[in-house]
């Protein structure tokens, strides 16, 4: 899977096709594959501006987007875990100790008796995601000053190849 990155600024990112990376500022928005090509009631993962991100396509067409990061494992698995629901929230366990998280807010419903790993928190980050001409885009916060690549084509979708420089 390939991912397009741009800056939040699209006006800076036009410019800075001339050259192969663009300085984000606080977040980075990335195309990162075709819906269709997800599998419902199974995730994915995908690294946008340097964060790892477990994408969910549920069987009702949403699309959802948490952190990778198993934070009572502290391994980066949560894109294989198991999706379902506590009522009407739809969720996601943990492939690992099978800790139950919302995929709405991130918020741990069922801690297996665990504690997280020294300095995580027990919640999952979430991510806005978008379904935008067919593409699945997610929106990540990110440190200032972290470089994106940028390719040198359009940035409103997935492409076919590699893109220029890290994503």
């Amino acid at each position: 899977m390939t991912t397009t990155a741009a800056s939040s600024a699209a006006p800076e990112a036009s410019a800075a096709r001339a050259s192969s990376a663009v300085t984000a500022s606080s977040t980075v928005t990335a195309a990162v594959c075709a819906y269709e090509r997800l599998t419902p009631e199974l995730g994915v993962a995908a690294l946008v501006g340097g964060v790892q991100v477990a994408i969910f396509r549920l069987a009702d067409g949403s699309v959802h987007a948490v952190q990778n990061l198993d934070p009572f494992s502290g391994a980066s698995v949560l894109s294989r875990g198991i999706t379902g629901s506590k009522g009407d929230v739809p969720t996601i366990a943990s492939p690992i100790y099978k800790q139950v998280f919302s995929l709405l807010d991130g918020s741990c419903l069922v801690t297996m008796d665990k504690a997280p790993k020294d300095g995580l928190a027990p919640d999952l980050r979430v991510y806005p995601v978008d379904v935008i001409d067919g593409a699945v885009v997610v929106t990540v916060g990110s440190t200032v000053g972290v470089t994106v690549g940028v390719t040198d084509g359009p940035t409103d979708g997935p492409t076919d190849g590699p893109t220029d420089g890290p994503t």
